[in-house]
């Protein structure tokens, strides 16, 4: 969010979790997103525990759509959407968060 406001843009916070987005908002979410789609759900100790397969998730938009909808606490975050392109404000290859976000957003 620091990026955003240095940058004089806009912005709307979703607390997804009071908020849960529903199919068609992660069916558009996925259209629209720069990232492998997969990255959109966080393997952390959740997903660990409830014994989930990170292969049924990679380029399988549909996939990762259902799980979302069932556990939506894996949703990888935070999600910037602008216009019609979306990424996951997370560190990807070489370019930090914060670099990345800066790039979305210019």
């Amino acid at each position: 969010m620091a990026v955003a406001t240095d940058a004089g843009v806009d912005f709307d916070v979703v607390l997804y979790m009071s908020d849960r987005p529903d199919r068609a908002a992660l069916q558009s979410l996925v259209e629209r997103l720069e990232d492998p789609v997969e990255n959109l759900v966080r393997k952390d100790s959740q997903f660990t525990k409830l014994g989930l397969n990170a292969d049924d998730y990679v380029a399988n938009p549909e996939a990762v759509v259902e799980v979302l909808l069932q556990y939506p606490r894996l949703m990888q975050r935070p999600v910037l959407m602008r216009g019609d392109r979306a990424i996951i404000g997370r560190p990807l290859g070489d370019l930090k968060a914060k670099d990345r976000v800066a790039e979305f957003l210019a």
